[in-house]
């Protein structure tokens, strides 16, 4: 089953599914230029070359994310089990690698709740200030007024976990805050 942006195995299910596309069209490419030394006729081999020149541009599109979140796996299941309980108090997204002009985010999981994004990521050289000035103005691009908080050490990213109240009773249990949900779609659409 493939997984979705922001569920748990998503960054390897992805990498999976890049790397057998982007193959797959590497092949394409390499036999629409072998095929341009089998035949004489000049049309043929112009028509193959364009072929192949536009098999190119998909190709690039499916390995420039592959090549750009390679070093960043899925965590271990140890981690989704610490985290998964969570998810009683706010929304959880998964194995997402955000980015912005200046950084690749790996973001290993991003709790969305009423008061704030929390997110823990795992990249060891970043300025967490600019990383969340940057994102906290995509944020208010999307006319969203939250601020995003960037955690880069794991214990501290589960004492902000405990220190969250449980979702309002005011909601079913299984409901979520459309606010909420906005942001995820937000949060999601950000990732690669």
């Amino acid at each position: 089953m493939k997984k979705k942006k922001g569920q748990y195995g998503y960054r390897d299910d992805s990498r999976k599914v890049r790397f057998i596309l982007t193959g797959i069209l590497l092949a394409a490419v390499l036999a629409q230029l072998g095929a341009r030394f089998l035949t004489d006729s000049q049309a043929a081999k112009n028509i193959l070359t364009v072929m192949a020149i536009l098999t190119v541009l998909p190709m690039a599109n499916m390995a420039s994310p592959l090549l750009a979140s390679w070093p960043y796996r899925t965590p271990p299941d140890e981690f989704y089990q610490k985290v998964h309980p969570y998810e009683e108090k706010c929304r959880i997204l998964y194995d997402l690698v955000i980015t912005t002009k200046e950084y690749v985010l790996p973001m290993d999981a991003i709790a969305i709740h009423s008061c704030g994004i929390y997110a823990y990521c795992t990249a060891k050289k970043i300025d967490v200030a600019k990383a969340e000035a940057s994102l906290n103005a995509v944020l208010a691009a999307n006319k969203l007024n939250v601020k995003i908080k960037v955690i880069r050490e794991e214990q501290g990213f589960f004492r902000r976990l405990d220190s969250l109240k449980p979702i309002s009773g005011s909601l079913d249990k299984g409901q979520t805050d459309l606010t909420e949900e906005y942001e995820a779609e937000v949060m999601k659409s950000l990732s690669m």
